[in-house]
């Protein structure tokens, strides 16, 4: 057995797995890990962002795009901290990474040293972590590391995927054991678990039974890399596809059968398929608020009256919201798989025409509606104009890191992913700074495609550092800042639920209410990133372009109208305040399905 420091351990083992990076922080609790990841310099590189956030974001994004995880470093205390908030989107939205965080000596352990929380229990980061992470583990002996480290990339990666976090005492990088190094974790999708014929025989019949079936996708097809078999089944019984935003490009969303979103700001298509919907085939998906118009019937689904087929490899996200009529604890590619053999060996076909016959007719009624536009040409822009541009200027293999808020609600309702993993959201926990952050991530993932963050001026000005990191690694993002001067998604909440007040939701400088916002394209320029401000349409798409063909960083400020917004085409509810009803379309209640 090799004599290593816990450290050394810990390079070697992430270096063993496969992890190209690792994202972090120096502080003086994992100081200790900082010569052994310089000595591995040429096998593992050490990326050091200006917070710690950021770093988790990136990470989380940097897995999206590649399906590979990579490793967080993070100090003691505030440090570590600061890394609750990513982890918990990535948590939310299945995305794997592996946060190492330091904690005190053992040797001090609840003595009340410097950062050590300890009024429960000594050392105690581990109940701070655990949950917003899949398991956290603390060795606090060198030999302990081995299992703790396979078991956490083995978590990580296995079932759901998601973070988990190795929280490693001071003192436990730098004493010294004889030790070896543990077998790399299995990879992401190593292990598919399928269904019994008896289900795939069941799930055969509800669907050729079928005349209005419709296939709801989430992330989970996106992270089995199903899109080729999701493709290859919708057309073989043309079926149409929704897509929550984290499936968004399994299937070529230019195709006939991708209806877009759901819900609140959906597509309509997407929103009518859905209610009058006879089987809808959901996999991978969780049925959240936002992709359900908060489980109010008629306007996104009408389960029980619709018939419900429910696979994911989450036994809890079964039967969560609705209860199926078929549920089904399977991988998405290999249940895929599976029906495509069974339908082979039926020799079934489709029977939709009716169905897709009536979808078209909704298409062209929603394409009539939201068409003229984007033709429009305005000072501050149109945000139909900005969604539209970027998809011009974007390749089909080009990645959009979105932001939250109301730019975000706009990509929901009007992107279309031409592939998988093209398409980056902070969907469950919907955290402040994803996109502009994790673009970062992205772009080391894929550094030969394009990146775009569109982040808006709230989230930017909460990670405004991200600008000296890709200056700092040569990081050649585009940050596309939707500036509407406020935080406008929340005060359209104030103006339609409040009584038509605003108060504290947009950014005002001095007593005449003037709107205020830095000078970002000068923020940038001060930090050593190109930049420039945009105020009309006609202006954007050049821009755009000629960012993103300078292959480096580069801030666009992009002064967008904020009194457009979203057409809404289902319903969002946060009780005990009212719904609003759809701008298109209305509510479906077939006679036996039930109000709420």
């Amino acid at each position: 057995m090799p004599r290593m420091k816990g450290a050394e351990l810990i390079t070697e083992y992430l270096i063993a797995n496969d992890i190209p990076y690792v994202f972090g922080i120096c502080g003086h609790g994992n100081v200790g890990m900082l010569d052994p990841l310089y000595q591995a310099r040429d096998r593992i590189t050490l990326v050091s962002p200006r917070h710690e956030q950021v770093a988790a974001h990136m990470a989380d994004a940097y897995f999206r795009v590649r399906h590979k995880p990579v490793a967080t470093l993070t100090s003691c205390g505030p440090g570590s901290c600061n890394i609750i908030m990513p982890l918990a989107c990535a948590l939310t939205d299945s995305s794997a990474l592996l946060a190492i965080t330091a904690n005190v000596p053992t040797q001090q352990f609840n003595r009340s040293p410097f950062q050590e929380i300890n009024r429960h229990f000594q050392a105690d980061f581990v109940n701070i972590v655990r949950p917003v992470v899949k398991r956290s583990f603390q060795p606090t002996r060198v030999d302990m590391l081995p299992l703790a480290l396979r078991q956490a990339t083995t978590a990580m990666l296995s079932g759901r995927p998601g973070p988990v976090n190795v929280d490693v005492p001071f003192n436990v990088f730098q004493e010294e054991d004889d030790i070896d190094l543990p077998p790399p974790a299995p990879p992401l999708n190593a292990q598919r678990g399928g269904a019994s014929p008896e289900e795939i025989s069941r799930a055969v019949d509800l669907i050729l039974a079928a005349r209005r079936p419709a296939l709801f996708i989430g992330h989970g097809v996106t992270l089995s890399e199903a899109g080729r078999e999701l493709t290859e089944f919708a057309k073989k019984l043309g079926i149409p596809v929704i897509s929550s935003p984290n499936g968004m490009g399994c299937l070529d969303m230019t195709d006939p059968l991708s209806l877009g979103f759901i819900g609140r700001n959906g597509a309509f298509p997407a929103n009518e398929a859905g209610r009058r919907a006879d089987l809808v085939i959901a996999i991978g998906a969780r049925f959240d608020d936002r992709s359900a118009s908060s489980w109010l019937p008629g306007f996104s689904w009408n389960f029980p009256h619709t018939k419900l087929i429910h696979v994911d490899v989450d036994a809890d996200e079964l039967g969560r919201n609705y209860p199926p009529d078929l549920g089904i604890l399977a991988d998405a590619r290999t249940f895929l798989r599976q029906l495509l053999g069974e339908l082979d060996r039926r020799g079934a076909k489709s029977n939709t025409r009716e169905w897709l016959a009536d979808i078209a007719k909704w298409r062209a009624e929603w394409d009539k509606f939201i068409k003229p536009n984007f033709d429009l040409h305005a000072s501050p822009m149109r945000p139909e104009r900005v969604v539209a541009d970027c998809r011009a200027v974007l390749p089909d293999d080009g990645i959009i890191c979105c932001d939250v808020g109301v730019s975000h609600n706009w990509y929901m309702q009007f992107w279309n992913a031409r592939k998988p993993q093209t398409m980056l959201n902070s969907w469950g926990f919907s955290g402040m700074g994803f996109g502009a952050s994790g673009a970062l991530g992205a772009k080391l993932a894929a550094p030969e495609r394009p990146v775009v963050a569109v982040t808006g001026d709230g989230c930017f000005t909460m990670v405004p550092h991200v600008l000296c990191t890709a200056v700092e690694y040569n990081i050649p993002v585009v940050w596309v800042i939707w500036n509407n001067f406020g935080w406008v998604s929340i005060r359209d909440i104030q103006l339609g639920l409040f009584g038509g007040r605003e108060h504290g939701t947009m950014f005002h400088q001095g007593a005449n209410k003037k709107p205020y916002n830095p000078d970002f394209a000068a923020w940038a320029k001060a930090a050593g990133v190109d930049a420039m401000t945009v105020s009309r349409s006609q202006d954007f798409r050049g821009a755009l372009e000629h960012a993103v063909k300078s292959n480096k960083p580069y801030l666009l400020d992009v002064h967008v109208d904020a009194e457009v917004r979203p057409p809404s085409t289902g319903a969002w509810q946060l009780p005990p305040t009212p719904y609003k009803e759809p701008v298109f379309g209305e509510r479906f209640l077939p006679d036996s399905a039930p109000m709420k």
